[in-house]
Order: C-alpha cells, then sequence, then structure tokens
C-alpha cells in the first residue's frame, strides 16, 4: 500500500458520512462555479455558501485528500444522475389499496349503539337527530352499508333527495346485496324526477332479492315504469311542425280563411261584424307564425305587401276604426292571393285551377308531405 492510498483511507476515516456528504456538496457548488454552471457575479455567494458549510460541518474543502475520500471516482452531480436514472428506469409503483380499519369491539358496539339511536329517532319522525346519530357511526365505520342506507332513509323522510341519493349509491357501491338501499336509491331518483334511473335500481334490487322481489321492490319499479311510459307518451305527443300541414290550407295550399275570418271577429262581407280580432288564436295559428317568420326573414316580400292598393285601404279602414274587410274578396286579388300562397308554402292554383281541393301537400286529411 502507497502512502496516498493510507493518507486516503485515514482521511476516509476519520469523517463521518455527514462530513463526507458535506465535502462533497462543497466541492459541487467549487465546480459549478470553475465549469461556467454559475456566472462570475454568483462566485462571492458560492464561495460564502462553501465556507458556511465547511464550518458547519467541520471540514476543510481546500483538502484535495479528503475530498477525494468523500467522493471517490464520481463527483456528486455524477452520483445523482445515476441515481435519477434508475428512479427513471423504475417502473411506478401501484398505489397500495388501504386495509380496511380493523375495528375493536368497544368500536363496533358504539357504533350499533349510536345506530340504535337513529332508528328510534327516525321512529319520532325526528328526522335530523336520526341524520346525526347514523353521521356519528359513519364515523367511527364509514364502510357500513346499513349505517349509509338508514341515513338515506333519514334523508329522503327530510326531503333532502340529493343527500339520499348519494348516501344511497354509497351503500350499494359497498354492498350491492343489501337490498334496501336499492329501494331506497330507487326512491331517491324517483322523488328527483329521474324515472328512468329509478326503474334501474328497484330492478337491480328485484334481481337481488331473487324469487321475482318483494312487493314493495315491485311496486317502486312499477311506479317508475308508468311514470317512464308517461313521460315518453308525452314526447310523442308533442305537435311537430310541417310546412306542409294541411289543417291551416286548403284547396290548391291556400289558407283556410274560414280560420282566418273567424279570427279576426267575423270578416263578412264588407266587413260586417268585424271588432277586434282575436289576438291570443291569431299567435298561436301555426299559419300566421309560418307567414310572420317569412315576412320578416324577406323585407322584399313585405314591401310588395304593404305597397299593394287593397292592403294599404285594409290598414287605412281598420286604423279608424271601420272594422275589418271581408277576407275572402281580398284573396280574389291576384297579387295578393299569390303571395300568401308563397309564404304558406301551398301548391297548385289557388283560385280551382291545375290544384284541385286537396292537391296541396298537407291535404284535408292532414297528412303532410315530409311523412316518410
Amino acid at each position: 500500500m502507497t502512502l496516498d492510498m493510507a493518507n486516503t483511507l485515514l482521511q476516509a476515516s476519520t469523517h463521518n458520512s455527514k462530513q463526507r456528504l458535506a465535502l462533497a456538496i462543497c466541492d459541487f457548488l467549487s465546480a459549478s462555479t470553475n465549469d461556467g454552471t454559475l456566472t462570475a457575479d454568483d462566485k462571492d455567494s458560492i464561495d460564502v455558501a462553501i465556507n458556511c458549510i465547511a464550518e458547519s460541518f467541520k471540514v476543510d474543502p481546500s483538502d484535495t485528500s479528503a475530498v477525494q475520500a468523500a467522493i471517490g471516482s464520481q463527483n456528486l452531480l455524477q452520483i445523482y444522475s445515476v441515481f435519477e436514472k434508475a428512479r427513471a428506469d423504475k417502473p411506478a409503483a401501484a398505489a397500495p389499496t388501504p386495509a380496511p380499519v380493523e375495528l375493536t369491539d368497544e368500536q363496533k358496539k358504539e357504533a350499533e349503539a349510536l345506530k340504535s339511536k337513529g332508528n328510534a329517532a327516525m321512529a319520532q319522525k325526528d328526522y335530523r337527530a336520526a341524520i346525526d346519530f347514523y353521521t356519528q357511526a359513519l364515523a367511527i365505520n364509514a364502510n357500513n352499508a346499513v349505517y349509509l342506507s338508514n341515513r338515506a332513509a333519514a334523508h329522503s323522510a327530510n326531503k333532502d333527495h340529493a343527500s339520499a341519493r348519494s348516501d344511497a349509491e354509497a351503500a350499494v357501491a359497498i354492498d350491492p346485496a343489501y337490498t334496501k338501499a336499492w329501494s331506497r336509491l330507487g326512491l331517491a331518483r324517483f322523488a328527483l324526477g329521474d324515472a328512468r334511473g329509478a326503474m334501474e335500481a328497484y330492478d337491480r334490487g328485484i334481481q337481488h332479492e331473487g324469487n321475482g322481489g318483494s312487493d314493495a321492490m315491485k311496486k317502486g319499479y312499477e311506479t317508475a315504469k308508468r311514470r317512464v311510459q308517461e313521460m315518453e307518451a308525452e314526447e310523442d305527443s308533442l305537435p311537430r311542425a310541417s310546412p306542409s300541414a294541411g289543417g291551416d290550407l286548403g284547396a290548391g295550399g291556400m289558407p283556410d280563411l274560414g280560420n282566418l275570418a273567424s279570427m279576426f271577429g267575423g270578416g263578412g262581407a264588407g266587413g260586417q261584424g268585424g271588432g277586434m280580432p282575436d289576438l291570443g288564436s291569431i299567435m298561436s295559428n301555426p299559419m300566421f307564425a309560418n307567414m310572420a317568420q317569412k315576412l320578416m326573414s324577406n323585407p322584399d316580400l313585405m314591401n310588395n305587401l304593404m305597397s299593394n292598393p287593397r292592403l294599404r285601404e285594409m290598414a287605412d279602414r281598420y286604423s279608424t276604426g271601420g272594422g275589418m274587410p271581408d277576407l275572402n274578396s281580398l284573396m280574389s286579388d291576384p297579387q295578393i292571393g299569390e303571395m300568401a300562397r308563397n309564404m304558406m308554402g301551398g301548391g297548385g292554383n289557388p283560385f280551382g285551377g291545375a290544384g284541385g281541393p286537396g292537391a296541396g301537400a298537407g291535404g284535408a286529411n292532414g297528412q303532410g308531405g315530409s311523412q316518410q
């Protein structure tokens, strides 16, 4: 063994692990100022740091043999690089699943006592107190499906159906075979307007009960099912607008002038029996809705309409209290008839030509051309 090797071993033996790490840090900081990692402006600060570390750990960074003994053949940066590579190559460990907390007998008894108090409060219809007792029981045993289901029932009785749904969903996730939780989930969902979700919950409860399910579970399922059927019937009964809806179109696709006249308060010959028009009927009539939409989207059509002398006469007469004109007579004007036919989307000749009665797309039976 040479003298240098003996001195190195001696230096290594005189420093503990923390002192050797301090020497390695001082060496890293010094090298960082020499290799350009840090700027010259930082040198004074680094020198102060090295001196502080050296004084604190009672080491001498200028002793090259001591530094060599501390870091060996690799400096601190190289050692850390090896560590980073090893960490990157190692597959990430799966997060450990927390083991269920093992309750003591005393804790189990305490939780059961709190549950019993909650049940008693439910019997007295003191739902807030029941919720509090079940919550205390869950603070001891958070994974108890019975406690969660009981609290769901208390929430439902207290009209807090969202909280009831949350507790019931947690209960069936913990113990899918606990059928009371499915029943309480069905009730909460139904109360929140989710009839289909309620059906699913009751159906799962029936499956877990077996033998076709209990009467209570089946009753809940049938109630939810009827509501779903009612919703579907309501959706099917909604009117479906069609540009060729025949109820408001007469022969050749022309507007039903009888309906039109009645909405304007009679509309007899020469406007007799006019009076104020029924604005509610007018605004709810699909024919006028379609006409108004086309007029608003086509300024040229509006200008052409208002330039007709017959329409201007009608407007002037109505504004002076003269009542409404005879609409059948008004529609005999070719220009007005053509514009009305275009706005209503009717086909054929509005004056009894090739189109003929019922030849329009709508027809008297109300079955439009959009039917597939």
